[in-house]
């Protein structure tokens, strides 16, 4: 029999995959979505009762564990609240599939931010501001995990999140969708206000990890790259506060 390419196996490993949420919102949200595929819930009898409705609505079975024992099979600081649900990682289709083919539109790229907490905060901001996407590569980003879902609050099972292959290619696809591709680097001249003002209404804000920023592709990439002024004269921002103001102010450009 021959041997399967290494990107197949990669690919099945992927799809077969399970993933433990945990804490009270997170698992509520999940046993809510219908795109979820729910395969084993553990909760308390506090959890239980706190999670009411959402279980018999999800037609799970739950397994009611003693707390000082609690099965899961979780990293010890993970603060559970008493439940834990395993699941298959969601499937979003393709990106035309929740991007709007036409007019304003936003959508975030992460280029190698690996932290699950940045990650969740960033799904959550691009909820709240209504981005239509946050795409990441495969490698060198976070995957879905219980810590990023608990930090998304909830985000994480409504705002489409993709890990692809190739982030410039992405880049270029997003493009030939009318979108203008603007990448965030400290050292920029032009600032964000200011492209804003002349960019159209579809704008693809690329964000990279913290220290050693955009890489050069991704750079090279870029439409335009841009800065967040700040008032004195040394500032920074953790990278999931740097999308939330750059989601807002495309945000605000949007509904003037």
């Amino acid at each position: 029999m021959a041997k399967k390419p290494a990107w197949v196996v990669d690919k099945e490993r992927q799809e077969n995959a399970s993933v433990w949420l945990f804490g009270l919102h997170a698992v509520r949200d999940a046993l809510a979505n219908p795109a979820r595929r729910k395969l084993r819930l553990i909760v308390t009898k506090n959890a239980a009762d706190r999670l009411g409705d959402a279980i018999p609505s999800s037609g799970m079975t739950p397994e009611v564990a003693d707390p000082r024992k609690f099965p899961a099979p979780l990293d010890p600081g993970s603060v559970h609240q008493g439940a834990a649900l395993e699941v298959r990682p969601l499937d979003w289709g393709s990106l035309s599939d929740v991007v709007p083919p036409e007019g304003p539109a936003s959508v975030i790229l992460l280029d190698r931010v690996t932290d699950p907490h940045n990650v969740g905060a960033i799904l959550r901001s691009a909820e709240v501001f209504g981005a239509s996407a946050v795409i990441a590569p495969m490698r060198h980003s976070a995957p879905e995990t219980g810590a990023l879902a608990k930090t998304a609050s909830g985000a994480l099972e409504r705002q489409p999140y993709f890990r692809v292959k190739n982030l410039a290619l992405i880049m270029e696809s997003l493009k030939d969708m009318g979108f203008q591709v603007v990448g965030l680097a400290g050292e920029a001249e032009e600032t964000l206000e200011s492209t804003l003002e002349t960019a159209g209404d579809r704008v693809a804000l690329v964000l990279g990890a913290e220290g050693p920023g955009l890489r050069d592709k991704t750079r090279a990439t870029c439409d335009r790259l841009v800065r967040i002024p700040f008032a004195g004269e040394f500032g920074s921002l953790n990278v999931s506060n740097a999308a939330a103001v750059s989601l807002y102010a495309v945000r605000q450009k949007e509904t003037r």
